[in-house]
């Protein structure tokens, strides 16, 4: 219920919150839900997953609902382990563990089918990451003037730098992930490139994070696998 599991027979050591941007992608979300939960269930792990929905036909704003997620998160439990998940990523590899690195933010995407299981470039810090509550609120969280799609992982790359931390990755044989892809057409047509930073980060990051979040809450639901947050 709510997406909330903790190992029946033993006492989990980690505690980890799973935060998904969400906006109309049922096709994606049935496919993760199916392999994510028997996955972190093996690991046993104590976690919930949290679906942070957008309404509105808006612009879609991944990294502010990533914000809104960790400060609604954060009010239920106090986690151990931020996991930040696309909604179209599945993990290969059992051993590419869903808790946090002790020191600093952990990348656990190191290794996506789609980029021949390489980084498409040495900050990418996209896909799945793993930080603690410490980590996030030491980086002022993600920024919350991303609209569109993009740009934002190497805005969060950099806040990582100047806020005094390094990326760690997960080992690329570990890290693998398989990306669900239902538009095939399109995604042979246009090549992947990396997003044209529109943002100043070293002079905005201080001010534009967690400490300026705003949103108007709409609903709270739990769900058989998940916890939906609708927000404005």
């Amino acid at each position: 219920s709510g997406g909330h599991y903790r190992p029946p027979h033993c006492f989990a050591r980690y505690k980890s919150a799973i935060l998904v941007a969400y906006r109309n992608q049922e096709k994606y979300l049935r496919h993760l839900l199916y392999y994510i939960h028997p996955f972190l269930q093996r690991q046993q792990l104590s976690y919930t997953i949290y679906l942070i929905q957008q309404v509105g036909m808006g612009s879609f704003n991944r990294a502010k609902l990533l914000n809104v997620g960790v400060r609604e998160a954060m009010k239920d439990e106090e986690w151990d382990c931020l996991v930040l998940h696309d909604i179209d990523l599945v993990p290969e590899n059992d051993y590419n563990l869903y808790i946090c690195d002790e020191y600093y933010p952990k990348h656990l995407a190191s290794a996506m089918d789609k980029f021949q299981y390489t980084l498409p470039y040495k900050s990418f810090f996209g896909g799945v990451s793993a930080l603690t509550p410490e980590h996030y609120m030491k980086m002022n969280g993600f920024p919350n003037t991303y609209w569109g799609d993009g740009g934002e992982n190497d805005d969060i790359a950099t806040r990582i730098h100047l806020a005094g931390m390094k990326i760690v990755r997960t080992s690329p044989h570990l890290g693998r992930y398989r990306v669900m892809n239902y538009n095939e057409e399109t995604e042979i047509q246009e090549p992947w490139r990396r997003p044209p930073s529109r943002h100043n980060t070293r002079k905005t990051w201080k001010a534009d994070g967690m400490n300026t979040l705003q949103f108007r809450l709409l609903s709270r639901t739990k769900h058989p696998l998940y916890t939906k947050i609708t927000v404005d």
